[in-house]
């Protein structure tokens, strides 16, 4: 046999072998007899955001997705990437349209703006970072992108945002007059007497997907969820946190109420330096006890705990 003749046999003896190789290869089910769903992407057509003078557009911000979004919030946008089970809480699912921090009334579709500032600041005691190495137009293309998840994007307009009043002035009398609305809209029974996130309700909270929860740790002095400025406390009372039970006190407290109860929340972060906890200094570290405004007839419900005497912030005796 010619050299020539060899090797044209060994070349269809290895041609015939991958054949019987590959064949029975694709022909094989996957794992439970069930074809493997196979990630569709969302059409990105019509969807943009308008952050200032910035426009951002879906198709562009699908790229990016993928890149930086996709191994928590996943490819359907359900927040069942492949890192989700290691991560608490749970990655945002964008199929809901329901989102923590917003600007708008409770229920509500965020607006562009919500979108930019949560992906820009991220969310503290999450995995969910901040953004900001990430340019402007790239963040206002992620949030077109994120729109492309959810069908109420397209039937649905964002609420216009809540006006924020003017902030009353920071003084014992204000902080006093939180300490009462605490004990009354019974804050406590979740954040806690002292706001350690400890209160008797505080085991047994769930999110809208029953996932356990935990109320705010104010003793941390962090930086909260949707912020860090007065202003931001004061809208998470009158929006509420969607998807968690922090419900929307727009109907129950007026505005200058809603600051006094800023006030005293400030006093409970004890580590954090704040006008709040300069005041309650010079009060030599007592809040006076005050009559809680009057309250309609309701349902008997468990007693508030004697609230223990706030203490000076650090430094202070």
């Amino acid at each position: 046999m010619t050299m020539n003749a060899i090797t044209k046999s060994l070349l269809s003896m290895s041609f015939s072998f991958a054949i019987a190789v590959a064949v029975p290869a694709l022909a094989q089910e996957p794992p439970g007899g069930m074809p493997q769903p196979v990630p569709q992407t969302p059409p990105t057509h019509d969807f943009v955001s308008h952050i200032g003078s910035v426009t951002g557009h879906a198709d562009k911000g699908k790229e990016d997705y993928r890149r930086w979004c996709i191994g928590c919030h996943g490819p359907y946008g359900d927040g069942n990437g492949e890192n989700a089970p290691w991560i608490e809480p749970k990655p945002r699912d964008f199929t809901a349209a329901t989102f923590k921090c917003r600007s708008t009334p409770t229920g509500m579709l965020p607006t562009d703006e919500d979108l930019y500032n949560s992906i820009t600041r991220g969310f503290n005691t999450s995995n969910m970072p901040q953004w900001r190495p990430l340019t402007p137009q790239t963040r206002a293309d992620l949030i077109a992108y994120v729109k492309t998840f959810s069908p109420r994007w397209k039937t649905e307009k964002p609420g216009d945002a809540i006006k924020i009043t003017p902030e009353t002035p920071v003084n014992i009398e204000s902080i006093a007059r939180g300490n009462a609305l605490f004990v009354k809209l019974e804050c406590w029974k979740c954040h806690g007497p002292l706001g350690r996130g400890d209160g008797p309700s505080a085991a047994t909270l769930t999110d809208s997907k029953d996932m356990p929860i935990k109320p705010y740790n104010f003793s941390t002095g962090g930086r909260l969820k949707c912020g860090e400025t007065n202003a931001d406390i004061y809208r998470d009372f009158m929006t509420g946190v969607d998807g968690t039970p922090m419900p929307s006190f727009a109907d129950n407290i007026k505005p200058d109420e809603a600051w006094d109860l800023v006030h005293f929340l400030r006093t409970l972060q004890t580590t954090r330096p704040s006008k709040e906890n300069e005041v309650l200094k010079a009060a030599g570290g007592k809040i006076p006890v005050i009559a809680p405004p009057a309250a309609p007839p309701a349902q008997e419900s468990t007693p508030a705990p004697q609230q223990e005497e706030n203490k000076p912030p650090s430094g202070g005796k």
